[in-house]
């Protein structure tokens, strides 16, 4: 399993050849961020977890047990990491703005989807945007798309 993890963080760090997408090394980078939102407050709730199975799922198209070993993996790499300038570099790297934006967006559905923002998702998701050099009015503006709709 150490091995495993080894070969996926030395690929992330690794700068990615010419011509190639390395698609598995952006789902771990996704499935990190989403899980570094559902780690940033107090508790992890089901609603949180869910959000980032039912993200990954449909982002990816991956089936049930794929996503299941990419959120194992995705915990353990997080776990690991000193810091998010892997992920987001290699995301910067590899993706369109509008991709970018759209991690940001799927990153505030996890938020929001205990029905609550704490102040450290608020943080990190302000930090993560910096790192990925989103324009302020991108990240509000995938803010406002992921606010789920309000009820009477």
């Amino acid at each position: 399993m150490l091995n495993k993890l080894n070969t996926f963080l030395s690929t992330l760090i690794a700068p990615a050849s010419v011509g190639s997408r390395p698609e598995h090394t952006l789902q771990l980078a996704t499935a990190v961020l989403l899980i570094e939102v559902m780690k940033s407050d107090a508790e992890m709730e089901v609603r949180e977890q869910a959000a980032v199975l039912e993200i990954l799922k449909a982002r990816f198209d991956l089936s049930d047990a794929e996503v299941m070993q990419l959120t194992e993996l995705g915990h353990q790499t997080a776990s690991a990491a000193n810091d998010f300038h892997q992920f987001t570099s290699l995301i910067n790297r590899e993706l369109e703005p509008s991709e970018k934006i759209r991690i940001i967006e799927y990153m505030w559905q996890v938020a929001y989807a205990d029905g609550k923002i704490s102040a450290h998702e608020n943080h990190l998701m302000r930090k993560i945007s910096d790192l990925l050099y989103l324009p302020h009015r991108d990240y509000i503006a995938a803010k406002m798309r992921a606010k789920p709709a309000e009820r009477d």
